[in-house]
C-alpha cells in the first residue's frame, strides 16, 4: 500500500530523553521522550501513551518507537510519558488506591505535559518555537487506549465512593484508540475484581474525534468475556463523528506496534504495523486540518488493495 500521508517520504527525526517535568504531588517527577522531525515549524503535536504490558522498558518513554518514529518522520511532535503503571518504576504492586493501573494518573499526565509546553520546550531547545499547540491529538495502546478514551470524554465511576470522573482534556482535538478496552458489562471475573473502575466506563460522552482500532482475534480473555468485538466497544458504544479500523487476523499487538521484534507480540506483522502506521497518522491530519484528503486517500488505499489487511467503518 502506497503510504498516502502528507509528507509521504519520511524525514529524519531527533529524539531527546529524559525530559523531566516537577510534578507536585505525584511519585516520582514525570518523564518524557521527545521525538520530532529535524526541520520543519508549526509541527502538531501527538502525545503517546504506552500499554501496561508484561515487558520491562516497552510500557515507558522507551517503547513505542514504531510508531512514534513514524509519526516524528512525517511531521508531529510526539511525546512520552513514562505512566506510574510503567515496570520501570516501582508502583505496580504500591498499595496506592489507583494501582496497578493507575488510570487517573495516566490522563493527569497529559494534562500536565499540556500545562507545561513551555517547560518543555526550554528543556528541548530543538523544538521550541516549532510546535502549535492549537493542534493536540493523542493515540495510545491498549491500557493507553483507555488513557486516551477518557482524555477524549469517556467517564468513570470512581469505584471507592461512586463519584463521577470525568478527565476530558479539550485542547486535545482528536485521537486514535489502538487495542483499547470496551464496556463494563463484559469484563472477565478476574478484571471485574483488580480493576473494578473498568466496570463503570462510559463512552457515551465520549466526544471528541477518534479513530478506534481493533483486532478481530484479540479475545483478551483475561479481560473480557465478549472477545474480539470489546475492543470495538468505543466505537460502537461513542457518538460521532468516530471511525473503526478493524485488522484481520490481528492479535492485541496489532502486527508489533509497541516495539520492533518484540517477543509479546503474538501476530508480528510489518505489513500490519504500516497499516495502524498510515490510517492513524492520516486520521489525525485529516482532523487537525480540515480538508486535508489524507484520511480518505487511505482509506482509499486500504480498500483498492488486491489483498487488504483490513476494513473501515465510520459515523
Amino acid at each position: 500500500m502506497t503510504d498516502p500521508t502528507p509528507a509521504a517520504r519520511p524525514t529524519q527525526v531527533l529524539s531527546i530523553c529524559p525530559i523531566v517535568l516537577p510534578a507536585p504531588g505525584r511519585p516520582v517527577e514525570l518523564q518524557l521522550r521527545v521525538s520530532a522531525p529535524v526541520t520543519g515549524d508549526a509541527l502538531p503535536i501527538l502525545l503517546l501513551s504506552h500499554g501496561h504490558g508484561p515487558s520491562n522498558f516497552l510500557s515507558s518513554l522507551n517503547g513505542y518507537a514504531p510508531l512514534a518514529h513514524y509519526f516524528a518522520a512525517h511531521g508531529f511532535v510526539v511525546i512520552q510519558p513514562t505512566h506510574l503503571d510503567s515496570k520501570t518504576l516501582p508502583f505496580r504492586g504500591s498499595d496506592h488506591p489507583d494501582a496497578p493501573l493507575f488510570w487517573r494518573a495516566r490522563a493527569e499526565d497529559m494534562r500536565r505535559i499540556l500545562d507545561q509546553l513551555d517547560t518543555l520546550e526550554r528543556a528541548a531547545p530543538a523544538i521550541a518555537g516549532r510546535v502549535d499547540r492549537s493542534k493536540v491529538a493523542v493515540l495510545g495502546h491498549s491500557m493507553g487506549g483507555h488513557t486516551a478514551s477518557v482524555l477524549l470524554g469517556a467517564r468513570h465511576r470512581d469505584p471507592r465512593d461512586g463519584s463521577e470522573v470525568s478527565l476530558a482534556e479539550p485542547r486535545i482535538r482528536a485521537g486514535v484508540l489502538l487495542a483499547a478496552p470496551g464496556r463494563g458489562d463484559a469484563l472477565s471475573q478476574y478484571a471485574a475484581e483488580h480493576y473494578p473502575f473498568f466496570s463503570t466506563i462510559d463512552f457515551s460522552t465520549m466526544t471528541t474525534p477518534a479513530l478506534v482500532v481493533a483486532g478481530d482475534k484479540d479475545g483478551s480473555s483475561h479481560l473480557t468475556t465478549a472477545g474480539p468485538a470489546w475492543h470495538a466497544d468505543p466505537y460502537v458504544l461513542a457518538p460521532g463523528p468516530k471511525s473503526l479500523l478493524t485488522l484481520f487476523d490481528a492479535g492485541h499487538g496489532l502486527g508489533g506496534v509497541s516495539g520492533y521484534d518484540a517477543a509479546e507480540t503474538t501476530d508480528e506483522n510489518p505489513d500490519r504495523v504500516a497499516v495502524v502506521q498510515r490510517l492513524s497518522a492520516a486520521f489525525l491530519r485529516t482532523q487537525l486540518y480540515p480538508g486535508d484528503p489524507a484520511w480518505q486517500d487511505a482509506r482509499n488505499a486500504l480498500t483498492g488493495a488486491a489483498d487488504p489487511l483490513g476494513r473501515v467503518e465510520s459515523k
